[in-house]
């Protein structure tokens, strides 16, 4: 058509092309524009893409390779917006004629290239076109003479028949991975090198033949390594060193083939000076032992062990050791993955026994100079494996209660136990299988012997080890008998409830807590009783609040197992109930310390629905009826004698009650929000234990003592409905609303006035948008004003709207628009 073809021609160079004359120059946008029509020719039908090659037929032929190049760079855009189209015919034709064009001027290659990847891209491509076209680049192309743009190109050429041609590819067989090994060598740009390191990997990964060019293709990729590109600063392409290396390390180790070239290469580079180098052989041998077996590695060992020995035992850099010892791991993994036929060498026994041999007997040495980095390296060694732990702690275990009771410093005995820890600590990675073949059992009375005299020196360091090493003794099932752990459990207690440093105590509670899941009948009968009789000793005029605190944060440490927290959790209440009665002159203090317990309790329970659910209906009711009943009581106003009514006292109980309503079901929460906002609307006492009080509860209604004083109660209502998921329905929740809003603008007593306030947004932040909330809000909207307007209740007013506020920023524009 006349429209299509003069544009095709005014973006090839002019109208006057045909006569050979220099045509006029196009601005680049206006050859895209031109090619855009003309590819939209080609999709609406108004055109075919040979009309376009025969329209550019003078251009494609001209004798100047300018003009030739401009005419191939048209049609390939048009290709490129149009190759989906294409039959396959049309592209067997313009496959066989960019093929011939690459013979031509290197000036017009980079808009042949174009067209070959535009063709790459078609599903309509004849069998054994894809194999033309790439013995053709490999033939005729000098690939990195071309630009970096253009030899993006070409690798997207290959990325492309990879992906769609992958068959008639492998039928080349190792001439394709020779041709792409030539395409790649000398590539620099790193933009270009993502792609040719993705394309080698594919190669391997994907299962290419590389017959006798594997070193070759180690070669073309090894050279890079290590990558030290530092990008240039504002880099548009954001590519990374990272990136780079990532890349390059997947190729390198995707095959056992290149073990051999490999490993020469990363002992060297470990072995230099360059601490970055350094660092990257060493996470490539780690990840190169996750395709290696002892085959590749075997003629290796030797020389990987001493490079490896040296860094940890010299080096000064914490992270080449780190990666040093990873490398180590990695490689006993390795080798205890082999499986052995009879006729083979037990690489993995021949290895460990080396480390062994030259780590040994630094452990004995009198100065200890080279505990630390044996150790370490041991550990390593032994962390590959259930096989090689057993084999490395077999030998380490009787070494290390030899050198404890030789050395007699604590500083040295600490050392020997914290080493000892590592070992337990390494055992706790593989589950409790094959538990009769473990060194530990058969080393067992000696490790706790050594373990429990630790904790009856006097230095806090060697106790603080020894409890964590008695911990992983305990934490291996089955290891130890009923006698030592009544033992253990004896220990943790008198920590807990004896020793003076603080930091031990903790440690001991830490570790019951830890060790109570797996035994708690020896947790209840050695420590819970003991906690519960030195709470009670401690009701005398002679105890501390530090005893105090104490026995309340163990009871608190020990709730991990049900049991156990069922026992507990009525403990602490008793004592709630005995400062309540005011048998306890620390009152306050007893109060928030018990509540600070109660609310780790709930913490460590929520997960499990059932023994949240228990804490919730044992510790909810009973925190308000403990407050109820102290509001109910004559003299009210003596607020001395009524600690649980304090500020501080009241906001420990919200934080508990708020702790155990957070994590409710919907369902549940459901079935325990309606009893609670019955007892603050209606004085339903029903659902609270003892609720045979002397007046009725009513904390809404106006009045004097004890009214007064039961609307500070106000702060456990909003700590319960406030916590709890937003689709659970609040009941009566339009006269809450009221009775909060006056509440909090209207109260003399601040705490209270706040209390009310936050509860009340709370309910607003939950309340379904629509005609209901916009009343509530306008109403609200008058009290803040009427508020605002009256200094007696300025106050109450500006805490109301800030908290209103954040919840729901539409109150101010409303009060904004009545100013």
């Amino acid at each position: 058509p006349p429209s299509c073809r003069f544009q095709i021609m005014m973006a090839a160079g002019g109208a006057d092309i045909d006569a050979g004359a220099p045509g006029s120059q196009l601005q680049p946008w206006e050859q895209e524009n031109a090619a855009r029509e003309a590819a939209e020719g080609v999709k609406a039908g108004t055109c075919t893409i040979l009309d376009v090659v025969e329209t550019l037929g003078s251009p494609l032929e001209n004798a100047d390779p300018r003009m030739r190049a401009r005419g191939l760079q048209m049609l390939s855009e048009v290709l490129l917006q149009c190759y989906s189209l294409l039959q396959e015919k049309e592209v067997t034709h313009l496959a066989l004629f960019f093929e011939n064009r690459l013979k031509d001027h290197h000036a017009v290659i980079p808009s042949v290239l174009q067209g070959l990847r535009a063709l790459s891209m078609c599903t309509a491509l004849a069998p054994g076109l894809a194999v033309s076209v790439l013995k053709a680049i490999f033939q005729e192309v000098h690939v990195q003479s071309l630009l970096q743009m253009d030899r993006h190109t070409v690798y997207s050429i290959i990325t492309n028949f990879m992906n769609s041609r992958e068959a008639e590819l492998k039928s080349l067989g190792a001439d394709f991975t020779f041709g792409f090994i030539q395409v790649m060598d000398g590539e620099k740009d790193p933009r270009n090198l993502l792609v040719a390191f993705q394309i080698v990997r594919d190669i391997i990964i994907k299962g290419y033949a590389l017959g006798p060019f594997v070193e070759e293709l180690f070669e073309v990729t090894s050279c890079y390594f290590p990558i030290d590109f530092i990008p240039p600063a504002n880099d548009p392409h954001g590519i990374q060193r990272e990136d780079l290396i990532a890349s390059l390390r997947a190729v390198l180790t995707s095959t056992p083939a290149f073990a051999e070239f490999l490993l020469p290469l990363l002992i060297e580079k470990m072995d230099s000076d360059v601490q970055s180098a350094k660092v990257d052989s060493l996470q490539t041998l780690n990840a190169a032992c996750m395709v290696y077996g002892q085959k590749e590695l075997k003629d290796f060992l030797p020389s990987l062990w001493s490079s490896l020995r040296r860094e940890v035992f010299q080096t000064a850099s914490e992270r080449i050791e780190t990666e040093g010892l990873s490398a180590l791991r990695a490689l006993s993994t390795c080798l205890s993955r082999s499986v052995l036929s009879s006729d083979d060498e037990d690489l993995l026994d021949s290895f460990l026994r080396g480390i062994l041999k030259d780590c040994r007997h630094h452990l004995c040495e009198p100065d200890m100079k080279l505990v630390w980095p044996s150790a370490k390296l041991l550990q390593a060694a032994a962390g590959g494996s259930l096989r090689a732990c057993y084999q490395i702690t077999s030998n380490v275990f009787p070494l290390l209660v030899e050198q404890y009771s030789k050395h007699l410093q604590s500083s040295q005995r600490r050392t020997i136990l914290e080493v000892l820890l590592g070992f337990l600590e390494l055992r706790q990675k593989w589950g409790p299988e094959e538990e009769d073949k473990s060194p530990l059992l058969c080393f067992k009375d000696a490790l706790c012997s050594m373990v429990f005299s630790a904790l009856a020196e006097p230095n806090v360091q060697l106790q603080l080890v020894g409890i964590r090493a008695l911990t992983f003794l305990g934490l291996l099932q089955g290891l130890l008998d009923l006698p030592d752990m009544d033992k253990l459990v004896d220990s943790l207690a008198q920590f807990i409830l004896y020793e003076e440093d603080s930091q031990t105590s903790l440690a001991a509670m830490e570790a019951a807590g830890t060790l109570t899941p797996f035994y708690p009948e020896a947790f209840s009968r050695c420590l819970v009783r003991k906690l519960s009789k030195g709470l009670q000793s401690e009701l005398q005029e002679d105890s501390t609040p530090f005893q105090q605190d104490r026995c309340l944060q163990a009871l608190a440490a020990v709730s991990t197992h049900p049991s156990i927290m069922k026992e507990t959790v009525p403990i602490l209440l008793q004592h709630l109930q005995k400062v309540q009665k005011g048998s306890m002159e620390a009152g306050v203090h007893s109060v928030v310390s018990v509540c600070q317990s109660l609310k780790q309790v709930a913490l460590q329970c929520h997960q499990n629905v059932q023994n949240y659910w228990y804490f919730h209906q044992a510790v909810v009711p009973c925190l308000m009826g403990l407050a109820v009943q102290a509001s109910m009581q004559e003299n009210t106003h003596t607020m001395l004698s009524k600690v649980l009514l304090t500020e501080e006292a009241l906001s420990a109980m919200v934080l508990v009650i708020s702790t155990a309503c957070m994590y409710l079901s919907p369902e549940l929460a459901a079935q325990s929000v309606s009893k609670v906002v019955a007892l603050f609307l209606d004085g339903e006492l029903s659902f609270i234990p003892g609720n045979s009080f002397p007046s009725t509860f009513q904390p809404f209604q106006d009045g004097q003592c004890p009214v007064q004083t039961q609307k500070k109660l106000v702060a456990l209502l909003m700590a319960f409905v406030c916590s709890l998921p937003r689709n659970v329905p609040i009941p009566q929740q339009d006269r809450l609303l009221r009775d909060l809003l006056a509440l909090s603008c209207s109260s003399d007593c601040l705490f209270t006035a706040t209390a009310a306030a936050k509860c009340f947004a709370g309910l607003v932040n939950k309340h379904p948008a629509g005609p209901q909330l916009d009343e509530l809000l306008r109403t609200a909207m008058d009290k803040l004003e009427q508020g605002l307007n009256e200094a007696p209740h300025r106050s109450q007013a500006l805490t109301l709207l800030l908290w209103v506020s954040l919840h729901h920023s539409a109150i101010f524009p409303l009060l904004l628009g009545q100013s």
